[in-house]
């Protein structure tokens, strides 16, 4: 188990305003007391579904030498997880690959997250390549990854979501949370956690908010609650229950990005119930 004194290392976007990306789940996982090193991979002044948006993206090079530098003399035996969302190019997932070898070379113990964001609605939005690099060059390494359902289907070959446990299982990670999952209660929001031999649906009612970023939210907590000593599906459930009562009072006060600041004690001590259900966890055929 990790103390949380441990440094968690973060590659994502950066939002000038906004709580997406790095700001999310910097903010996050500093409340919980970790030490969070936070390494931009495009620089925005604020989510693009907010509106047309100036980028910056980090340049391939720089952007290695930022990572380098921070594992270098050693230090890469200080990091307990490594969080990577959001890239600007497959050069960059690349670059991520190398160090998350080094880092788990320099500590076995080492736990990485990828949050393979890559599209939604039935389509890419980010370059095939990159999509590839990721899915290639990335998912292998994982601990755990979270897709949302056509994200999901998308990295295990399919062309529709299908039965989403079996097409997690066709993924590298040993566990896989697909985020934006069917439920089964009405005006609800399902998640599906599957490990090769159990598949969780966990569910809360849907709030409809624009506020960006739970899903950086929720992988940053995930990641926090799994260091902190829980099993991923206890992780599941606090983090879950945590972005819930986020986004709750987000809608509550009508703000348009997620109030972390004014709702940050339901990061640390969420109360919200989650909805629990074991499903049917059959293998699919070939295994992985």
């Amino acid at each position: 188990m990790a103390s949380p004194s441990d440094v968690v290392l973060l590659i994502s976007s950066h939002v000038a305003r906004g709580s997406v990306g790095n700001r999310a789940m910097t903010f996050a996982l500093e409340r919980l007391g970790f030490t969070v090193w936070a390494v931009p991979t495009v620089i925005l002044p604020h989510h693009p579904g907010l509106g047309p948006a100036e980028r910056i993206a980090i340049e391939d090079r720089a952007f290695a030498g930022l990572l380098d530098a921070l594992c270098e003399n050693g230090r890469a035996a200080n990091v307990a997880g490594i969080l990577s969302g959001y890239f600007a190019s497959a050069a960059q997932a690349l670059t991520v690959r190398r160090i998350v070898e080094t880092i788990k070379v320099a500590r076995a113990d080492a736990l990485y997250l990828c949050d393979p964001v890559i599209g939604d609605g039935g389509k890419l939005y980010v370059g095939e390549a990159l999509a590839e690099a990721i899915r290639d060059a990335l998912l292998p390494l994982a601990d755990m990854a979270t897709p949302n359902a056509f994200e999901c289907a998308w990295l295990a070959g399919a062309t529709a979501d299908g039965d989403l446990a079996a097409l997690a299982r066709l993924l590298p990670p040993p566990a896989t949370l697909v985020t934006s999952a069917p439920s089964l209660m009405r005006g609800a929001i399902g998640n599906l956690l599957v490990t090769e031999s159990d598949a969780i649906l966990f569910e809360h009612p849907g709030i409809a908010t624009p506020a960006k970023g739970t899903g950086d939210l929720l992988a940053a907590l995930l990641l926090a609650r799994r260091l902190g000593g829980q099993d991923w599906p206890k992780a599941a459930e606090m983090a879950l229950s945590s972005v819930f009562e986020i986004v709750a009072g987000t809608a509550k006060a009508a703000a348009d990005a997620l109030t972390l600041p004014a709702l940050q004690d339901s990061l640390a001590h969420p109360h919200a119930p989650i909805n629990i259900r074991r499903m049917r966890s059959d293998r699919p055929p070939s295994g992985r």
